[in-house]
């Protein structure tokens, strides 16, 4: 199994915690945007906006980089990626559990349908006919 450093997990899933940040996360994946592009939904001041960034560039999800005076900032997925395989721990955990499940249900409807088999048929009486 993968040793993740929990400060790291904990940084990615503080950055995540804001529906503002996933937003810009979410931009981001459609490549490279500057301070003031990613603020612009949100109705926000650049220092607004740059104070949720850094929390992002905190948690390894984002670099910034200037283009003269712009301050551009791009998507990092690494973090994610890590983020995504601790998460897959618990995906077997609950995969497993649904696959148990099943198998309880089929048992159950295997034991219906036998049950249903061993039960009397009703008789076909001929219908009398006035």
């Amino acid at each position: 199994m993968v040793e993740f450093q929990t400060h790291h997990l904990d940084a990615v899933f503080h950055a995540l915690s804001d529906p503002t940040r996933r937003a810009m996360l979410r931009r981001l994946t459609e490549g490279e945007h500057s301070v003031s592009d990613l603020a612009t939904p949100f109705n926000m001041s650049l220092a607004g906006a740059s104070k949720h960034i850094k929390v992002l560039e905190s948690a390894g999800l984002v670099r910034r980089h200037v283009q003269g005076r712009t301050h551009m900032c791009q998507l990092e997925a690494a973090r994610l990626a890590e983020a995504q395989e601790w998460l897959r721990t618990y995906e077997r955990f609950w995969t497993s559990r649904l696959d148990d499940l099943e198998e309880i249900l089929r048992d159950e409807d295997r034991a219906a349908a036998q049950a249903a088999e061993l039960l009397p048929k009703p008789e076909n009486k001929p219908r009398r006919t006035k």
